[in-house]
């Protein structure tokens, strides 16, 4: 009979000292990395966060963003294209496998499923693309329509 009255009381002891209180839980935000030619000609990189609507129950969605076409790509671990810009203005959505960009200033920036990139550098210096890893990377471009 002791035996469960003290469990009782240190059971009871720990729920009523944990913190009861509901906390919303955040909302994982959708970031995208841009790549643009900056005034010095070199590519840059910024983050941003996509903006999204109020929620309707459990969705948000973005503004739509006007697109001509899909291209899917598939790069080998073997990938290497030296300095280049974009072919023009562009997301790139990274499915599978990994890969890595390095722009003017040296820093480099990791695309593994599920990183977004949109590519402005249509001009100057641009970037350096390479695989990462020993798989096939798998992605998507969807260029931008004119504005």
């Amino acid at each position: 009979m002791l035996g469960w009255v003290p469990t009782l009381i240190i059971v009871g002891g720990i729920r009523w000292n944990q913190d009861s209180s509901l906390k919303a839980q955040a909302r994982t935000p959708i970031k995208v990395t841009r790549i643009f030619t900056g005034p010095d000609g070199k590519t840059h990189a910024e983050e941003f966060e996509v903006p999204l609507n109020q929620a309707r129950s459990t969705t948000e969605l973005s503004k739509p963003v006007p697109i001509t076409s899909v291209q899917f790509r598939r790069n080998s671990p073997n990938y290497f294209i030296d300095w280049h810009t974009a072919p023009r203005r562009q997301y790139v959505v990274t499915l599978s496998g990994e890969s890595e960009i390095e722009i003017g200033d040296g820093t480099t920036i990791r695309l593994y499923p599920g990183h977004i990139l949109l590519a402005e550098d249509i001009e100057g210096q641009g970037h350096i693309s390479r695989a990462i890893g020993n798989e096939d990377r798998i992605s998507l471009f969807l260029p931008l329509a004119e504005e």
